[in-house]
């Protein structure tokens, strides 16, 4: 299995490109079931988790292809993939795919919207937390779905097609809002959906879906409409820069008090995460290239954050967050109102040094004068790069295992770190 072996003390100097946002690109692979013409994306990350969805949507019958790097091409640049779903071999997902990763869930929406019928595998339990597909059900139970639930599997039918309806989420889930989205493309008449989740990814969606015929509005905004149409057509679409990978090369640039161009960056899509980083005390400017980062000099100043659904601080980046705030100056809150189950990083970054206390959903982190590299173990994605930061200023070698967590989301990682001055590598075996 493979490790990362890093060298802290370094100050990151360079440039990083920001990959094509994975949170977009899984539901938008997904909505290709929704047409049997070929819809086509670009700047899609190289990823484990992008790799095994191609591999579900094959299973259905997916036509996927890759178009290959061309001589001269940036090396960082996303792929494009062309997919053709015109026959849907297979309605069934199976356990064995879903459980793997839980947004393949998702294939539900598509599958019942444009097939009538679809059985899919409840996926199971997750690291950080139950997260539940109640939502995804109960909104396809308003669109007129029949949904049984039988020996793990969701067994959903609508013969008929799907009818408009009004969806109102208890909670907000971005989950959901993916498959209700979906499946109200192309349901008879008007659906809306309120309490929508409002994050930057599904507003991606939406954009893809209205270049492919839907009629979708406010999107972005906690109440989506969408008049159903008939069937869906061929489009061509490029994925929004991935602003999670954003605020982590973000922080970790300012806990080594570094200074970073991020190649690509769009600073609407997290502006909650950089005003953040800037009361810790790094400078964030916007420029036509990206977001450049510094912190020279000065030292990191400790916050007090709650996450929240967008434009609210992410629960995605509150793990990196907390390894920046393990170097303040003084005593940091950081409050986890997402997933339960989300600070098993904590007693990894312990073993570095950090002074972290928890009481309850909050995280109390003393910052300490210096971290001590030392072998830990990744326990999740954003987890697994919360202790690659905090390493990349401890002194002395970390040694981080289980890094296949790191693969399902951060493309290149080792490489974009070490152009721009880490001590990393991966050592496989």
């Amino acid at each position: 299995m493979d490790k990362i072996r890093i060298v802290g003390g370094n100050e990151l100097k360079g440039t990083i490109p920001i990959s094509g946002a994975k949170n977009a690109a899984l539901p938008l692979m997904i909505a290709s079931l929704l047409t049997e013409e070929k819809l086509i994306l670009e700047n899609v990350p190289r990823l484990a988790d992008v790799a095994l969805l191609q591999r579900i949507l094959g299973n259905h019958g997916v036509d996927i292809t890759t178009n290959g790097k061309r001589n001269g091409d940036d090396p960082y640049a996303g792929q494009t993939l062309e997919i053709d779903a015109r026959v849907i071999v297979d309605t069934i997902a199976p356990y064995e795919l879903v459980s793997k990763m839980r947004a393949s869930f998702w294939v539900v929406g598509p599958l019942l919207a444009r097939m009538g019928v679809a059985k899919v595998s409840l996926p199971g339990g997750c690291a950080i937390g139950t997260r539940p597909v109640d939502f995804h059900l109960d909104a396809l139970r308003a669109l007129g779905a029949d949904i049984e639930i039988d020996a793990g599997y969701v067994l959903a039918k609508a013969p008929r097609g799907l009818t408009g309806a009004r969806i109102v989420f208890p909670k907000v889930s971005v989950g959901a809002t993916h498959t209700a989205l979906m499946a109200a493309a192309l349901a008879r008449g008007e659906s809306v959906i309120e309490n929508a989740a409002r994050e930057p990814e599904i507003v991606d969606v939406a954009d893809c879906l209205i270049k492919m015929g839907a009629r979708i509005e406010g999107a972005g905004t906690s109440t989506i409409r969408i008049e159903g149409v008939p069937r869906l057509k061929a489009a061509r679409h490029a994925v929004l820069p991935d602003r999670i990978e954003t605020g982590t090369y973000a922080m970790a640039t300012a806990m080594t008090g570094g200074d970073v161009m991020l190649a690509g960056a769009r600073p609407d899509l997290l502006e909650d995460a950089l005003e953040t980083l800037r009361h810790a005390g790094a400078e964030i400017d916007a420029t036509n290239e990206g977001i450049r980062v510094r912190r020279n000099g000065a030292g990191i100043l400790p916050v007090e954050v709650s996450t929240a659904p967008y434009p609210g601080f992410p629960t995605d980046l509150q793990a990196q967050l907390m390894a920046l705030m393990t170097k303040a100056k003084g005593r940091s809150r950081i409050t986890e109102t997402i997933f339960e189950n989300r600070f098993m990083h904590v007693q990894e970054l312990a073993r570095l040094g950090a002074r972290i206390h928890l009481d309850g959903d909050t995280a109390v982190v003393e910052g300490v004068e210096r971290l001590t590299g030392a072998p830990v173990m990744a326990t999740d994605l954003r987890a697994s790069v919360s202790l690659v930061i905090a390493g990349l200023a401890a002194e002395g070698e970390t040694m981080v295992q289980r890094v296949y967590h790191l693969d399902r989301g951060f493309e290149k990682l080792e490489e974009k770190l070490s152009r721009c001055g880490a001590e990393i590598e991966r050592i496989s075996g």
